[in-house]
């Protein structure tokens, strides 16, 4: 008995018979990526109001350098190089975000959803998408997707770096100009910037076959296994620390320039 052949057209963009609202998600996800973009951006060009006390944003952390004409005591090196061109303004910020960024513009849940919000590749199931058809990531620029485990090494000495700035946001300087050792709610918020940060980084697919990967038995590991087993954790909750992880860094920011500006009033725990 003879087959015979069906050819479903292709639908144009956007074009889908589903009749719920498919269209949120993606809407959400390119405004609430958009909306970092900008913000984190603009926080980056400002070189000013990154620090308070103790406390220093993450999207300047590590300062390696201080903007000109702008003294910092988080600053590592006390003045530029000579080879820093003297045209050329510093903004020490876009010294590091290169880094965390790449990590989470490679990241393999974020490129699911830019893909889809960004490029309409496709924006979702059985609904048309903007391309007509697909090569893969195996072409310039999609080939770099494939640094993301090297951007992973990258982040995992942020959450080292960042850590050590929970560590520096417990003292305070007194109206005498002694140091003094305390708790505000400034270092609560950059110690669960931390916390997310690595259940974010901790969940890394990359990290996962990195830990538990290239073994055909990893319950004779019994190390390997625990690791593999709170990788896989965080794994699981990729989405969900990815998100909270996005968003807290722009309220750090936000919280550490707030208090440098003199908006909000830093309340002293203890």
């Amino acid at each position: 008995m003879g087959q015979a052949l069906t050819t479903l057209p292709r639908r144009g963009f956007g074009q889908t018979s589903r009749s719920d609202l498919w269209w949120l998600k993606p809407l959400l996800v390119f405004l609430g990526l958009s909306a970092f973009i900008v913000y984190s951006t603009w926080a980056a060009l400002q070189n000013a109001h990154f620090e308070y006390q103790g406390y220093l944003s993450p999207m300047y952390s590590p300062l390696f350098f201080s903007p000109v004409g702008v003294e910092s005591h988080h600053a590592w090196f006390e003045a530029l190089p000579g080879w820093w061109p003297v045209w050329l303004p510093l903004f020490p910020a876009f010294l590091i975000l290169w880094a965390p960024g790449g990590f989470r513009f490679t990241c393999y849940y974020y490129r699911g959803a830019y893909y889809k919000s960004f490029w309409g590749s496709p924006v979702s199931c059985s609904v048309g998408k903007a391309q007509k058809g697909y090569g893969g990531e195996k072409r310039f620029p999609l080939l770099l997707q494939n640094l993301h485990r090297y951007f992973l090494y990258f982040a995992l000495i942020f959450i080292v770096v960042l850590a050590h700035d929970v560590y520096k946001g417990m003292f305070f300087t007194d109206a005498a100009g002694n140091t003094e050792f305390g708790i505000g709610v400034g270092t609560l918020v950059l110690a669960l910037n931390v916390v997310l940060l690595s259940g974010y980084t901790f969940g890394c697919h990359s990290l996962r076959h990195l830990v538990g990967g290239r073994l055909n038995v990893l319950s004779n590991k019994p190390t390997r296994h625990k690791a593999w087993k709170g990788v896989t954790w965080c794994n699981v909750r990729h989405q969900l620390f990815a998100w909270l992880s996005l968003f807290w860094v722009g309220f750090t920011d936000f919280y550490v320039r707030m208090c440098s500006m003199g908006v909000w009033t830093d309340l002293r725990i203890f």
